[in-house]
C-alpha cells in the first residue's frame, strides 16, 4: 500500500489497476479503493493500466493521472508534487542516472486518444517512448536506488527491516 499512501498525499482520488483474483485486488477492495481492470483486447503491460486510469480520471473530471508502480516502496516523498509542478498542462516522468522511470509519471487525460491509437491491434510500445511522444518533461531524481523495485517477498522483507532500523 506504499504506492497508494504516496499517491493519496498528492492526489484527490486514488484507484488501483490490477488483475481479477489477485492479492492486489483483495488489498484494494479491503481499503475501499476503486479497482480498475485493463480493457479486453489490450496487450498486457503498463500502458493498458494507464489507459484504464485515464478513462477513470476523465470520468472524475480530472485533468491528469498520476501513476506509480506498486513494487517500489523507496520512491521519494516529493515525487508527485515535483511531477505535477513540472507537467503543467502536459505530462512528466521521473528520470534517474539509470534513465527514464516511466512508471512514475503524470499523464494528461488528453493523452487517451494517443494511447488508444498506440495500443490498437494488440501493440504495446515502450512506456517511456509513449510519454516522450506526448511531450513529457523529464524530472531528475537522485539517488537511482530510490526507484528500485521489489520482486520477491525476500526483497520486501529486507527493505522492511532496513526501514525499521532507520526509524530507530
Amino acid at each position: 500500500m506504499w504506492a497508494v499512501r504516496r499517491l493519496q498525499r498528492s492526489c484527490a482520488a486514488v484507484a488501483v489497476n490490477t488483475r481479477p483474483g489477485t492479492e492486489g485486488e483483495a488489498l484494494a477492495r479491503a481499503e475501499g479503493l476503486p479497482i480498475l481492470y485493463d480493457a479486453a483486447g489490450d496487450a498486457r503491460g503498463p500502458l493498458a493500466g494507464v489507459k484504464a486510469g485515464l478513462i477513470w480520471a476523465e470520468g472524475l473530471g480530472a485533468r491528469a493521472l498520476a501513476v506509480s508502480p506498486c513494487d517500489a516502496p523507496l520512491l521519494p516523498d516529493d515525487l508527485f508534487s515535483r511531477l505535477i509542478e513540472a507537467a503543467g498542462a502536459g505530462a512528466a516522468m521521473a528520470e534517474t542516472s539509470d534513465g527514464p522511470q516511466p512508471l512514475c509519471a503524470l499523464w494528461p487525460v488528453s493523452a487517451r486518444a494517443a494511447l488508444d491509437e498506440a495500443l490498437a491491434g494488440g501493440a504495446h510500445p515502450a512506456t517511456w517512448r509513449m510519454l516522450e511522444s506526448i511531450g513529457a518533461r523529464r524530472v531528475r531524481f537522485d539517488p537511482a536506488e530510490a526507484f528500485v523495485n521489489l520482486n520477491t517477498r525476500e526483497d520486501l522483507a529486507a527493505v522492511a527491516a532496513r526501514l525499521e532500523r532507520e526509524r530507530r
